[in-house]
């Protein structure tokens, strides 16, 4: 008797202290991006990089699942793609492609398998999502929206 009481201190303690949470394993850790005008449109531009947006993500071990909503884009959305910043705030390669509502407004969803660098990376503040549209800029990229991952 004496010893399970010892067992259910000791695993108490360590629930208490934060060495084993149950709850935190469960839910993982939540990023959010707030999706907003692509900064790199001139003046002539700002009509079609118009919208907002919101993206929340769960990384549970090395699994990061995505949902969010975007609205106002200038014409329907053509696709959405995480990406990787070379630096904090910098612009830089796909990733992998989200799911997005074919509309100028609509929702966001995916998951991505993330490398141990990818992982740094997002909790480094360098992974962003990036939504493109038909009028997006330049012509060639159609980026419209993107908002960088943060805790």
């Amino acid at each position: 008797m004496q010893t399970k009481r010892v067992v259910v201190l000791v695993a108490a303690l360590a629930v208490v202290a934060g060495m084993v949470s149950p709850v935190r394993a469960q839910s993982g850790e939540k990023y959010t991006a707030r999706l907003s005008a692509i900064p790199i449109a001139g003046p002539n531009d700002r009509a079609n990089v118009t919208g907002k947006g919101s993206v929340s993500a769960t990384l549970s071990g090395t699994k990061l699942t995505f949902s969010g909503s975007f609205e106002g884009l200038p014409a329907s959305a053509t696709m959405v793609q995480l990406h990787r910043g070379v630096a904090k705030g910098v612009r830089g390669p796909v990733m992998t492609d989200l799911t997005i509502a074919k509309a100028a407004a609509g929702m966001i969803s995916g998951t991505a398998d993330l490398t141990a660098p990818d992982v740094e990376a997002l909790k480094a503040g360098r992974l962003y999502i990036q939504v493109h549209s038909e009028k997006g800029v330049p012509k060639e990229d159609g980026a419209t929206l993107w908002g960088w991952l943060l805790k």
